[in-house]
């Protein structure tokens, strides 16, 4: 099997291709990316401190002049922390999806005390978000969590509209998550609209669909632009970790996004099980970039099968009212669906790619929206 010269992503990895040196397109992406942000330089930083000044400024006689929104991970935690070092004044958001395990509601109370900072969070029904994650597993695909992400980022959205602010923090770096390979982890509102309305049986209310014409208009109307510093500085997960619990109390809680029962569900059970997919590579691969790991160490962490945690599987089965043998069933049947299977706005993202990358460069849309979702992709819908 061929892998990548540099990090560990081999031919099976999505869309995958090799130079001449047996260098993936994914490590030459990065290379793109440290050209354009230079982490950790002084350009970087100047840059950076720039942008802040203009928050600043624009943000002068309102109470709040951005928005982080927080989970109780590492990296929205130390984000918040950095945004008061570096003199902002931001407002904590947070989208419940009545999932989160008592240490990352704990994290969440410890890091805006510390930071002394006003938290808004947004709850959706219980019974609804249980039905829309319960709709994902029927539905057989892989994106079991696409409900939180997207919802979180139109709660962000809502936010801005409500508090009147134009920016929003970011704490992503694509030095620790890396890069999701092309085609992989898809999903967008009306991707979520068809499998609820396919496979679901609770209506939906309270969840914050982020449509085409809202993400629009949080664009045009709203003006919101999306800023994630973590991309200029030299970031590290571990040393964010030691910090916060030094500096805060903040626990960790014993693995990459295992923060909230969902993606705790997600990666190193469900997706691992039913569809053969490590998620781990891809921050393995990132860690192998950036030498913060050795290649043959992170090829041994892959290549080491994650024990399932039994408790995890007993609270999402009885949040979804799926009995042992329903389980059994869909875990095993062989039914591998993904987001070319339903409806979705992907080619109406791709038509408007030249718009998309005007936005992108005036961070309006994330870089990574641009590079992930405006390109075709073979069986695309």
């Amino acid at each position: 099997m061929k892998i990548c010269s540099r990090c560990i992503y081999d031919e099976r990895i999505a869309g995958i291709s090799f130079n001449s040196e047996g260098v993936c397109n994914y490590c030459i992406q990065t290379d793109e990316l440290n050209k354009q942000y230079q982490p950790g330089t002084e350009e970087a930083e100047a840059k950076l401190f720039a942008i802040f000044d203009r928050i600043k400024k624009e943000g002068a006689g309102k109470k709040y002049d951005c928005i982080i929104g927080i989970s109780g991970g590492t990296d929205s935690s130390y984000m918040l922390c950095k945004a008061i070092e570096w003199g902002l004044r931001p407002l904590a958001v947070h989208y419940d999806n009545t999932w989160n395990t008592a240490i990352s509601n704990e994290n969440i109370r410890k890091i805006t005390k510390y930071c002394n900072v006003d938290l808004w969070t947004y709850v959706i029904d219980n019974k609804e978000a249980d039905d829309i994650f319960r709709s994902f597993f029927l539905a057989c695909v892989p994106e079991f969590d696409a409900s939180t992400d997207l919802g979180f980022a139109q709660v962000l959205r809502d936010a801005c509209a409500k508090y009147k602010i134009k920016y929003v923090l970011e704490g992503h770096s694509y030095q620790a998550e890396g890069l999701s390979p092309q085609g992989t982890n898809y999903f967008d509102g009306k991707y979520i609209q068809d499998i609820h309305k396919k496979y679901g049986s609770v209506k939906m209310k309270t969840y914050p669909l982020m449509t085409f014409t809202k993400f629009l208009k949080s664009i045009f109307f709203h003006r919101v632009e999306f800023i994630r510093p973590l991309w200029y500085l030299n970031y590290s997960k571990a040393e964010a970790q030691q910090w916060l619990q030094e500096n805060t109390g903040w626990q960790y809680y014993g693995g990459h996004h295992l923060e909230n029962r969902s993606t705790a569900f997600l990666h190193p059970i469900y997706n691992p099980q039913k569809f053969g997919i490590d998620n781990r590579s891809w921050s393995l691969a990132a860690a192998v970039r950036f030498g913060k790991m050795n290649r043959d160490e992170a090829l041994t962490i892959y290549h080491t099968p994650v024990v399932p945690d039994p408790e995890i599987v007993a609270y999402v089965q009885k949040r979804m009212s799926i009995s042992n043998e329903e389980y059994e069933t869909i875990m095993n049947n062989g039914v591998k669906r993904n987001w070319r299977d339903f409806k979705t706005y992907k080619k109406r993202f791709e038509r408007w790619r030249p718009l998309f990358y005007l936005l992108a460069k005036s961070r309006r849309v994330t870089m990574s929206f641009y590079l992930k979702y405006c390109f075709p992709m073979p069986g695309s819908k």
